[in-house]
């Protein structure tokens, strides 16, 4: 009894923390795409989109993706006649960089610099989609949804949007908690139970491979299968009780920057009608890839930091 209480107790905490984050960020960006700014920014944004191979209103998805979620970014591919490899140069880019503001908030709240966020997110997001524009050919036919979405109902006067937003902010505090607090509840169980431990042991080669100490294994799962937020939970709880420092957390968060919720957020594609495998396969070898040479280059900097310490001049 006394795990549970311990647990619900943690879930309730980690809850309102990241609540703090996930509820005014979305009540401002709901309500910032009914304002002349959401135009604005598209309008600012679309010259660029030849670059990376896409026309200009594409910009269209790719603002909502980052400003709000994939469903939202869904919702705007949905709307635009796209070929086959405009839509997945889209999908490439959003499930790098989506949703920024509050999964940037989330792992600022776990100590990871601004800069390291931004310039994985969108240095990956940019770099895939040349490389996608320029080395596949193919693509060029018009994509076949295999859904339609109802048009959302355009809200009338401010008052109509900030009852929207109130509803969009609320009720993803609400999908948070009912994640996390059950979460937590297993997490105190199997931690006061020792699985947790014998858990970090099995998995210790696959975060030894990223440069990772065995005791930031259970974030690096959690994120990958359930997202960013939920992981950035787990890390929160984890740095206080299990002493995991703040550049494994670093690395641990670039890993999950590049592959979080990596099923979920590729399978939401399906409807789109763009081939998910790859994508799956370049989020995955992506994370692999640049988290190996993050922990290489910071351990190397470090080994030369203490030899000039330990070398007096």
């Amino acid at each position: 009894m006394e795990t549970l209480k311990r647990g619900f107790l943690a879930g309730l905490k980690t809850t309102w923390t990241l609540s703090k984050i996930i509820f005014p960020i979305t009540l401002f960006v709901v309500i910032l795409q009914y304002t002349p700014i959401f135009p604005w920014i598209i309008q600012v944004i679309s010259p660029f989109m030849e670059l990376i191979g896409l026309r200009g209103e594409a910009a269209i998805p790719l603002v909502l993706g980052n400003g709000l979620n994939l469903y939202a970014a869904i919702g705007g591919i949905l709307s635009l006649e796209l070929t086959v490899k405009e839509v997945f140069i889209l999908a490439t880019m959003l499930s790098f960089s989506h949703n920024i503001f509050i999964e940037t908030g989330v792992a600022l709240r776990v100590g990871v610099k601004l800069w390291i966020v931004l310039v994985v997110r969108f240095g990956l997001a940019i770099l895939s989609a040349v490389i996608i524009n320029l080395v596949w050919q193919g693509g060029g036919e018009i994509a076949k949804y295999g859904i339609t979405t109802a048009t959302q109902q355009i809200p009338d006067g401010w008052l109509e949007i900030a009852i929207l937003g109130i509803q969009k902010a609320t009720f993803g505090v609400l999908q948070l908690a009912i994640i996390v607090i059950p979460l937590m509840v297993i997490i105190q169980f199997l931690k006061e139970k020792g699985y947790l431990q014998k858990f970090s042991e099995v998995i210790g080669p696959f975060t030894k491979i990223i440069g990772l100490k065995p005791n930031a294994s259970l974030t690096l799962v959690i994120g990958l299968v359930m997202g960013l937020a939920i992981g950035a939970g787990v890390m929160i709880q984890a740095v206080k009780e299990d002493g995991v420092s703040k550049k494994d957390a670093t690395i641990a968060f670039i890993f999950l920057v590049a592959c979080h919720a990596v099923i979920e957020d590729t399978l939401i594609f399906i409807p789109l009608g763009i081939p998910i495998l790859p994508l799956f396969l370049i989020r995955i070898m992506t994370a692999f890839v640049l988290t190996i040479i993050v922990a290489y280059l910071w351990n190397k900097a470090e080994q030369t930091k203490q030899k000039e310490v330990a070398t007096p001049s």
